[in-house]
């Protein structure tokens, strides 16, 4: 498997995350299948089916999760050397050519990806459009409303 970029945060979410499955979630989960186990007759026992089919989801997201922290290629902004050019882990300031709007956007990993949080995944077609791009310079991003230009109005590595 390729490695994924993800920011020092979201590797910290990702890490916090795994860690609360671990020592909560599994422990409340098995509990619950001993306590719906209880109850007798398991063939028609809607509790025992729930709770295992959570532990499946917990296991799951368990898996989901190692995996990507062990694939994963940790970037920290902060640390970036990119001359001003827009890369993974940038904040983007934006104007919208044809409306006038300024946004800012972080370009971060898939599983980071918040658009209420400003931050857009690094696959998705604004990102790759601003890729490689300089302040000053024009991205023509194929959106599904048609195509739009932004202005690169200014980069960060913060």
């Amino acid at each position: 498997m390729a490695t994924v970029p993800v920011t020092v945060i979201g590797a910290e979410k990702m890490r916090a995350e795994l860690h609360h499955l671990k020592t909560v979630s599994r422990h409340e989960v098995i509990a619950a299948i001993s306590e719906a186990r209880a109850h007798g007759d398991l063939s028609e026992n809607a509790e025992y089916d729930a709770a295992k089919e959570r532990q499946g989801f917990i296991e799951g997201r368990i898996a989901e999760l190692e995996g990507k922290l062990s694939n994963a290629q940790v970037i920290d902004p902060k640390l970036l050397d990119a001359e001003g050019r827009v890369v993974f882990g940038a904040t983007v300031e934006l104007e919208d050519l044809s409306s006038g709007d300024v946004v800012t956007y972080q370009i971060v990993g898939d599983d980071e990806a918040d658009i209420k949080h400003q931050k857009i995944s690094i696959s998705s077609p604004i990102a790759r459009a601003l890729i490689g791009k300089y302040a000053g310079d024009i991205a023509e991003v194929q959106a599904p409303g048609g195509a739009r230009e932004y202005e690169v109005l200014d980069v960060k590595y913060i």
